[in-house]
């Protein structure tokens, strides 16, 4: 068994390693900042030893992962290479530590942690499987010959990565701080694409998507007749949606998942493609998509007097509009109120027109601060280039957060993917 540090190890990523190598059998400890985050919950269940930053006992023989997040001036690296104790980042871990199983990559510019969830879920209650998901959950499946997995666009991390099949969701123009267009963006999943062992599953429906130059076997997936497996006929029925799927003209079943909006039904065909491509138990597959849970902070509900309160990780103009699409699909009949944290200035200003028009989606909209995260402190756009934009928008803070008190019968809606759980304790 190996022996394993991690720094950063409350990231979410890092979290879902530390806990599939602990399910493995594995020693695992880590260390990170003191502030409390939900990610460190699953850790603490495990007992995982989790130490503030230098703090860690260190030994030669560890395996170091460190997060991306950090730069290699940071003190807990730079302790390591005293100590002459080598570090690898966190996708080149991934990248070396896969090659021992059938991988499934779930990329794209949304909807990756979703679909991912929803993939390990589903396959992995029809053969057991690895996984690690973008919400910070990871599990470690003992004798698993699949390891089912969140691939990250963002600084082309996903090049470490060789799976035998990849999702692409659908391509836009995101982490503007590292790509320069959309463009870009492409060439990048394209670079992706050729280091494909199999096959692609792909959307169909999203034309940037179906640009790409690609010399590997596509499956398309979509809503759209072009597309060999699709999905029609959708229905709001329960807690969620009903509709059938069509693989190649021929209907395969009716399917169920306790989620909404169109986008989720995408999400799933994501992932009947990869059974197909994997030659799985449609019919299990089937049973079990209707039971998933859902991801963390990902269209997370709960009741609040006569509201309702969503905490959704949405910080793209696209992801508005699906979860706000969705908010008015499950509730047609009542007021949606949009509580938004922008998240790194250079989104923000890059996509400043379209954050606006993405937002007017909502009946009232209130703006928190922007969160600059931790490569970005500051910039060139301030909120109220926002606020300038929305008519119906007003600011937040944490002191005047009560004014959402008033709001009855109304779903609040809270999207960033900052810290923006700070602004909703008043409704615990």
């Amino acid at each position: 068994m190996g022996n394993y540090h991690l720094i950063g190890i409350k990231g979410s990523g890092m979290s879902a390693v530390a806990q599939i190598l602990d399910d493995l059998g594995h020693h695992v400890q880590g260390e990170d900042i003191e502030a409390p985050l939900f990610t460190q919950i699953p850790l603490e269940a495990r007992k995982i030893p989790t130490y503030s930053f230098g703090q860690a006992p260190l030994t030669r023989d560890m395996t170091v992962i460190a997060s991306n997040a950090f730069a290699d001036t940071h003190p807990a690296l730079v302790r390591c290479e005293q100590l002459e104790i080598n570090v690898q980042r966190y996708h080149q871990f991934l990248g070396n530590w896969m090659k021992n199983y059938t991988s499934i990559a779930v990329t794209g510019s949304h909807g990756k942690t979703t679909t991912t969830g929803m993939m390990a879920h589903a396959l992995g209650a029809v053969e057991p499987a690895c996984s690690l998901i973008g919400d910070g959950t990871g599990i470690g499946a003992q004798d698993s010959r699949l390891f089912i997995f969140e691939s990250c666009e963002y600084k082309r991390h996903f090049l470490a990565y060789r799976p035998e099949i990849a999702v692409i969701t659908n391509i836009d123009f995101d982490h503007p701080d590292y790509y320069a267009d959309l463009a870009d963006v492409q060439r990048a999943f394209e670079e992706m694409a050729a280091l494909v062992g199999n096959k692609l599953v792909v959307c169909g429906d999203d034309e940037n998507v179906r640009s790409l130059k690609v010399d590997k076997e596509l499956l398309y997936y979509g809503f759209e007749p072009c597309n060999e497996l699709r999905a029609s006929a959708l229905v709001a029925e329960g807690h969620g949606v009903a509709f059938d799927v069509y693989w190649r003209g021929a209907k395969l079943d009716r399917f169920f998942i306790p989620a909404y909006g169109r986008h989720n039904v995408l999400n799933a065909l994501a992932v009947i493609g990869a059974g197909l491509a994997l030659e799985l138990n449609l019919g299990e597959i089937k049973g079990h998509l209707a039971t998933f849970p859902g991801v963390k902070r990902r269209f997370s509900e709960k009741e609040w007097n006569s509201n309702i309160v969503i905490d959704d990780y949405a910080h793209h103009p696209s992801e508005i509009r699906a979860t706000l699409e969705a908010v008015k699909s499950k509730y047609p009949l009542r007021r949606i109120v949009g509580v938004f944290q922008p998240h790194t200035y250079s989104r923000l200003e890059k996509l400043l027109d379209d954050f606006a028009l993405s937002l007017r989606g909502a009946d009232d909209v209130y703006l928190c601060q922007i969160f600059g995260s931790a490569r970005e402190e500051q910039g060139s756009v301030s909120i109220e280039h926002l606020l300038d934009r929305i008519p119906n928008a007003q600011l937040i803070s944490e002191a005047t957060v009560t004014d959402l008190l008033t709001y009855t019968d109304s779903v609040l809606v809270f999207m960033g993917a900052g810290d923006i759980q700070k602004y909703q304790t008043i409704f615990r």
